[in-house]
């Protein structure tokens, strides 16, 4: 018997699932959403600087590599 591939509305339905049963999940994911979002901030940060140099130095970065 073959099992049928799960597919990621799958996985989020089951995810919903167990966020109502155990709602520690959802601080879990908050904790876990906000740490990437902070190290995303400093990764541009370090690699952009910020303010106008921030938008400079992106745009300079996008033309060396062909997507503006």
């Amino acid at each position: 018997m073959r099992k049928k591939a799960k597919t990621d509305m799958d996985y989020v339905k089951l995810f919903a699932s167990k966020l109502r049963e155990d709602n520690s999940l959802f601080k879990q994911q908050k904790k876990l959403i906000e740490s990437q979002l902070h190290s995303s901030r400093e990764l541009f940060r370090k690699r952009f600087g910020t303010g106008k140099n921030f938008k400079k130095n992106a745009r300079a970065y996008l033309r060396k590599i062909g997507l503006i």
